[in-house]
This record gives structure tokens, sequence and C-alpha cells, in this order.
């Protein structure tokens, strides 16, 4: 590999030296990566509100959260209730452990913090959405995991036939994923310049 192209690979994480000592800079020499970076940590941190907010909505203010067996439930639409779920594992109840909660925080905490990192480098508007997307949910899903013990889920579907309660933090996964994989479908779409 040329000089050049390992200097452009690599342009967003260079060693710099502070102090004397050798430090990683996230940000890209380019403008445009820059912005995209701060645009998608706003994304992020409206998926992340949102989801919290809508949170506090269902426990605090609706009081769906009832002992068992059964809490409440709210009908909205003849498809769509406000049922009241503690998600104690991940998808459709998985992993749900007493120790799992702490292997799925650390496992959420790495993700975002990952994610965050190959947000910084993302110079496609697309992919940031997407990227942001995932980071605010998995946060979101985070702060729950640490301040409840699981996940609060309450948005009902099943009269959809969509047998699973999620919540924003979810669907903001499930979008993000959902545009990455769109933005990577798009790309190899497109003709190769030679």
């Amino acid at each position: 590999m040329s000089r050049a192209a390992a200097s452009s690979r690599s342009a967003h994480l260079r060693p710099i030296r502070v102090l004397g000592r050798r430090r990683w800079r996230v940000f890209s020499r380019d403008a445009q990566a820059n912005r995209l970076f701060l645009w998608g940590l706003a994304i992020a941190g409206v998926v992340l509100i949102a989801d919290q907010a809508s949170k506090y909505w269902v426990l605090e203010v609706l009081d769906l959260d009832q002992p068992a067996p059964y809490g409440r439930s709210i009908e909205v639409l003849p498809f769509f209730n406000l049922s009241m779920v503690w998600n104690r594992g991940v998808s459709f109840g998985l992993l749900a452990g007493d120790g799992a909660r702490y292997l799925l925080s650390l496992f959420s905490l790495l993700v975002a913090a990952g994610l965050i990192v190959w947000l910084a480098s993302i110079r496609r508007p697309l992919l940031t959405v997407g990227v942001a997307g995932v980071i605010g949910g998995a946060v979101g899903n985070l702060i729950d995991r640490l301040t409840h013990g699981a996940v609060v889920d309450f948005l009902d579907f099943s009269g959809l036939y969509f047998p699973w309660v999620f919540n924003v933090a979810d669907a903001g996964i499930s979008c993000g994923v959902g545009l990455i994989l769109l933005e990577n479908l798009l790309r190899g779409a497109e003709p190769q310049s030679q």
C-alpha cells in the first residue's frame, strides 16, 4: 500500500503528540466529516431524549407499571396499545438471567463507544443518520438497564399481528440498522470508477 493511500485511509485517526504523550485524533481534518459527526451526535441525542422522555411518561405520568402478572394496557387505536413490559434480556427476552444485566450493559457501552468512533469518520449523510440512530437507541436501553435493571418496553402493535412490545430506542436501533443496510445497498449499486 502506498504512503498516500495509507495516509488517506487513516486521516481520521492519526496519532498526535500532546505534552509528550501519544494521543489519537478523533476529529478529521475533513470539515464535512466533522459536520456530519456533530449532526450524528445531535440525532443520537434526539433519539435518546425521545426514548427517555417517552419512558418517563409511561412510568410516571400514565403509571402503567402495575404489579404482576399483567400490568395495565391502554388502547390507543384498534391495532396499537400502550402495554408496559419489563424486558430483562435482549430482543424477544433472550439472555434474561440476573447476571445478564451487567453483561448487556457492558456490551451496549462498548457498541456505542465503537459506533461513536466510527461516526467520526463517516462522510455519507445516510450512513451518519443510521449509525446515530443505533447509538441513541443503545444508550437509551443502557440507561434503562443501569437504572431499572431492565428495559422499559411499551409500544404494542399486536393488533397488526406483531407480537413483540418495544420502545423508541428499539425503533431507533432498527431504523438505524435499516439505513446502514440501505446505504450499503445503494453504495454497492453505484458504478465503480476506474
